[in-house]
């Protein structure tokens, strides 16, 4: 019991650590420092409330709990035999690393999209996904502003990986990292793709954070996390997504 709790301590304190640092970063450049000269990159003209940065700090809190949960589950000494998690670096090519990183963000998108089409089902709705939608206009803080229902469905994604894919620590802590900063970027409020974006291949495969924002905005649509693919494949992108883009950067560069 002692190990659990001093395990569990050690991934509570990454996870919230890398809540605070990475949304706050973003939060103290885009709405305390450039507030005004990146007007023309807010998505919606309205700002949040301090009172619901006070909420999503609250609920992303208790999220960072159930994730660090989680995470401790799937790197566990009991799963550990089950699992395909690897330690000697140099069991794989290197290059598997970053490879390796690239499919778990791959199957993160997959397992996100239909567990974000369940939550949306009017039984479970209520019960769980409408904590994160009570934030209509998503900010920084909104990236783990879950129910904690949601934050262990969230974070069950760690212990499907473990058992799809050969993987080592560090690119467990790296998906970690690199899926948080994607979804702050998605939760921003504000859009930064450059303005040649549009024209290029990526636009038609990548999410973008006016994508996401438009789904907290209408609730419903545009249920990917990292790509487009899942809702053009299953038709829930939402149709006004396109001109909605086209709208901002035409306000970002007139």
């Amino acid at each position: 019991m002692n190990d659990f709790l001093e395990s569990f301590s050690v991934a509570f304190l990454l996870t919230i650590a890398r809540y605070f640092v990475i949304a706050g970063i973003f939060f103290l450049v885009f709405y305390l420092l450039f507030p005004k000269s990146l007007l023309r990159n807010k998505i919606q003209s309205r700002l949040a409330g301090k009172l619901d940065f006070i909420r999503e700090m609250l609920h992303s809190s208790i999220s960072s709990a159930m994730l660090a949960l989680t995470a401790i589950i799937a790197l566990s000494d009991g799963l550990r035999p089950y699992t395909l998690i690897y330690t000697d670096i140099q069991e794989y090519p290197l290059i598997w690393v970053p490879v390796s990183l690239l499919l778990s963000l791959l199957v993160h998108d997959a397992y996100f999209y239909w567990m974000h089409r369940i939550l949306h089902h009017k039984s479970l709705f209520k019960l769980t996904h409408l904590v994160h939608h009570k934030s209509t206009n998503p900010s920084p803080w909104t990236s783990y502003s879950f129910h904690f229902l949601e934050a262990i469905a969230e974070g069950g994604v760690m212990i499907v990986l473990v058992f799809v894919m050969p993987l080592h620590p560090l690119t467990l802590g790296l998906f970690a990292l690199s899926s948080f900063v994607i979804n702050v970027y998605g939760h921003l409020g504000y859009e930064i793709m450059p303005k040649g974006f549009r024209d290029s291949f990526l636009f038609e495969i990548v999410n973008t954070s006016t994508f996401h924002n438009f789904h907290h905005l209408k609730f419903k649509g545009n249920y990917g996390l990292y790509l487009r693919v899942w809702d053009r494949w299953m038709k829930t992108e939402h149709p006004d997504y396109v001109k909605e883009y086209d709208r901002i950067q035409q306000q970002r560069f007139p």
